[in-house]
């Protein structure tokens, strides 16, 4: 399932360091010293729209924001030098590749002959000219959790498993939707009020109504406003937390829908692989909003004046490959996938899905395999339920590790989320964490990049930290092309930046306490933030050896 939290309603805090002095601003003839966190560091308000923007290119020294260092990086790093191309497959919900901002980014098939339906280059995939549409003209899905319990009891753990989960995310559901419906009721009681949809905190200070149920909906807009982040938008967010919800109870659980039927094969057979279509956005282009977003992280043009900068660009081409839909993917599509983004080229592949059941899993260990036999690093979202993974019962599929515990390749790197705020809550507070399974955390909140219709946004998920980190991998591999793929994630998780020495990890079980900080060591392998300066500063020895 898609990894974005389309709703956010928290506080954002804002943090600088305090006194920079001229030391820290190292001259490009001095030798390059890495990112390190600093000693202390203050607010400061507000951040600008430009910062936010891409906050996860700036500086934690320079800029007080726990970004990755990727405008320094350009800067003073990679000025001058010249990096080779590099495919980088998203296997996701489909990308727009007529985006404004993805002209030029974007991978053709050299090999085959446009729109004359014939396999020109025998891959099996017919007019394959960027990519490839397992799903067809799906869009909707179940959880594997709902097709584990459809399939009936087996008297298997599993499906004990998935029952006991279905029953609780459906009762979860009905009170989001009470929720969201309320929601929605308040949020159109100011419409009305207020003769308008597009809406500010500063427009509620005008209602002068005595209406109680208008000072109500005044009142509980106030404070959401006061708690959200600069970047709400109440017909926007309700929006999409409707269709979030809505799409949960129609689709996601809904044991009497069947997304599958449209494609035409055999999600149970590997070896089925004649599916799918070459429209690598699927039927509504505007459902491809996640994939296109992921894509324009890594590769949307940099200084163009549109948009935001991708992390790799222009040294990257976009390999699109559609296999996640609006609901769980199925793990025969995300192994076919894999290996479809192997077999044309993509030296690093993003996968921002994930999913708690994964009845095939043996297929997507086997393309995890291959693809490191390929020298193919694999980047993937450790997941958005605040949840410590390395725990059997909230395992987050695909993985690199049978047992949850021993690797079976070294060429899959597992991204957890962090936000702007640097200090004892920079975890975000949705992001997985584990120790064993989370390698390394990146920016992932308020992540504003590209979506359909040559239009922006900001979104958040691991699903946008995985993007994050591919695209410094992508550099990586742009410059130092002869370093192999477990280097190029030994590399990511070991130049990082420290995470604060406490941190808090996932969401408190009594929404009333205060989250508890515990030692960064229990968030993931390296309790570090990848660091494209220091990544790069990396590489460099390294290649040298």
């Amino acid at each position: 399932m898609s990894h974005i939290k389309p709703l956010k309603l928290s506080a954002f805090a804002l943090l600088v360091l305090a006194g920079c002095s001229a030391s820290l601003q190292a001259q490009n003839s001095a030798p390059k010293q890495p990112v390190v966190a600093p000693l202390a560091v203050v607010k400061k308000a507000p951040v600008s729209e430009n910062e936010l923007k891409r906050w996860s290119h700036l500086d934690l020294v320079k800029d007080s924001i726990p970004g990755m260092s990727v405008d320094r990086a350009w800067a003073e790093l990679l000025q001058g030098k010249t990096g080779k191309k590099v495919i980088v497959g998203i296997v996701d919900s489909g990308v727009d590749i007529e985006h404004e901002d993805l002209k030029g980014m974007i991978w053709t098939n050299t090999k085959e002959i446009p729109g004359n339906g014939i396999d020109d280059d025998k891959n099996g995939f017919i007019d394959d000219i960027h990519g490839w549409n397992f799903l067809g003209d799906a869009v909707h899905e179940n959880l594997e959790l709902t097709r584990v319990v459809k399939k009936g009891d087996d008297g298997s753990a599993q499906y004990k498993e998935a029952l006991a989960q279905y029953n609780e995310k459906y009762e979860e559901a009905l009170k989001d939707k009470e929720q969201v419906d309320f929601l929605l009721e308040v949020h159109n009681t100011i419409k009305k009020e207020l003769n308008k949809a597009d809406y500010k905190i500063e427009d509620l200070s005008k209602i002068t109504s005595a209406d109680p149920n208008v000072l109500r909906s005044k009142a509980i807009m106030t404070q959401i406003f006061t708690n959200a982040g600069p970047t709400f938008n109440p017909e926007a967010d309700f929006g999409e937390y409707k269709d979030q919800v809505y799409d949960q109870l129609n689709y996601n659980l809904n044991k009497d829908f069947d997304g599958r039927k449209i494609v035409g094969d055999n999600p149970e057979d590997i070896k089925n692989t004649k599916y799918g279509n070459n429209v690598v956005f699927g039927p509504d282009k505007e459902k491809a909003l996640h994939g296109t977003h992921v894509a324009g992280i890594i590769a949307q043009i940099r200084g163009n004046n549109l948009g935001g900068d991708g992390v790799a660009s222009p040294n990257v081409e976009i390999l699109t490959v559609r296999a996640v839909p609006d609901g769980d993917e199925y793990d025969k599509d995300i192994a076919l996938a894999i290996r479809y983004a192997v077999d044309n080229g993509a030296k690093v592949i993003n996968g921002s899905f994930g999913k708690s059941f994964s009845p095939h899993k043996q297929w997507v260990y086997d393309a995890i395999k291959y693809a490191a036999k390929k020298d193919v690093l694999i980047v993937h979202a450790a997941g958005n339920d605040g949840y410590n993974i390395d725990e059997a019962k909230n395992i987050n599929y695909p993985n690199d590790s049978e047992d949850n515990v021993k690797e079976f390749a070294d060429n899959l790197i597992t991204i957890g989320a962090i936000n702007k705020e640097y200090g004892e809550n920079v975890v975000a507070s949705f992001s997985n964490f584990g120790k064993i399974n989370v390698d390394v955390f990146a920016p992932g909140e308020e992540i504003y990049a590209t979506v359909p219709n040559n239009q922006y946004k900001y979104l958040q998920g691991t699903s946008m930290a995985s993007p994050n980190a591919a695209g410094v991998a992508a550099l990586i591999r742009s410059y130092y092309p002869k370093l192999k793929a477990a280097q190029v994630k030994k590399i990511l998780m070991d130049s990082g930046v420290a995470l604060p020495s406490k941190v808090v990890l996932g969401k408190s079980e009594n929404p009333q306490e205060k989250p508890v900080a515990v030692s960064s060591v229990e968030s993931s392998k390296t309790a570090k933030m990848v660091n494209a300066y220091n990544a790069l500063l990396m590489a460099e020895k390294m290649s040298k050896k």
